[in-house]
């Protein structure tokens, strides 16, 4: 397996998009920690794009834990209607547009491209329409349609990371206690297979199309 490594010195700008209010977390969370505690971070943009008032109060509480320790940040939550982003592509589109003339990061977390829920997918083709200089990572969520694949970009995590992650997920989202995958049980499978798959005990997996060495 070949290690790619950022320069811990340089600070890097990083680019969060999430369809719903918790993707991002259970997506790329640990990662994102990992990356805080060993990377100098210049600057974090976290963008939800669906929301509803009381969740929007709960993934605002979410970010500000996941990014307590990154001094520039920009946690923006929008409004866009749940499940029907394809409907509004339009106006996702030009909301893209503006973040690009504002913003270049250094790397991107966004959705993976065979992702089976219709929101997911037009945030990641977005992303490729949109950014053509970026080092973009795409993340994975488990649910009910079962569309996991292989991804080919792991990054292994240590126990204190995990159990941050999934704490901080179960603690911030109660309006989605009820479900019935939202559970530990369920976040750390996840996180064990592809630790499985990396040869380490957990690790967060990433679909990386382009990458340039």
């Amino acid at each position: 397996m070949l290690p790619l490594r950022f320069n811990q010195r340089s600070g890097l700008k990083i680019l969060c998009l999430g369809a719903h209010c918790d993707d991002i977390e259970i997506g790329c969370g640990g990662t994102l920690l990992k990356m805080v505690n060993e990377y100098a971070i210049d600057h974090v943009k976290w963008i939800i794009f669906t929301s509803t008032n009381d969740r929007a109060e709960e993934a605002m509480k979410s970010a500000e834990y996941f990014l307590m320790d990154v001094a520039r940040k920009e946690i923006i939550i929008k409004k866009f209607k749940d499940t029907v982003l394809p409907q509004q592509a339009l106006k996702v589109k030009d909301y893209f547009e503006q973040v690009r003339k504002t913003y270049q990061p250094d790397i991107i977390f966004t959705h993976y491209r065979n992702d089976l829920h219709q929101d997911h997918r037009l945030l990641n083709e977005l992303t490729w329409n949109t950014f053509r200089d970026q080092f973009i990572l795409e993340y994975e969520i488990q649910k009910y349609d079962g569309d996991l694949g292989n991804p080919g970009l792991y990054v292994p995590l240590d126990d204190k990371i995990v159990n941050k992650k999934v704490r901080a997920i179960l603690d911030n989202y109660s309006s989605q206690r009820s479900r019935h995958w939202f559970d530990e049980e369920t976040f750390y499978a996840l996180m064990r297979l592809r630790g499985v798959e990396s040869a380490s005990k957990y690790a967060e997996a990433f679909y990386m199309r382009k990458g340039i060495l």
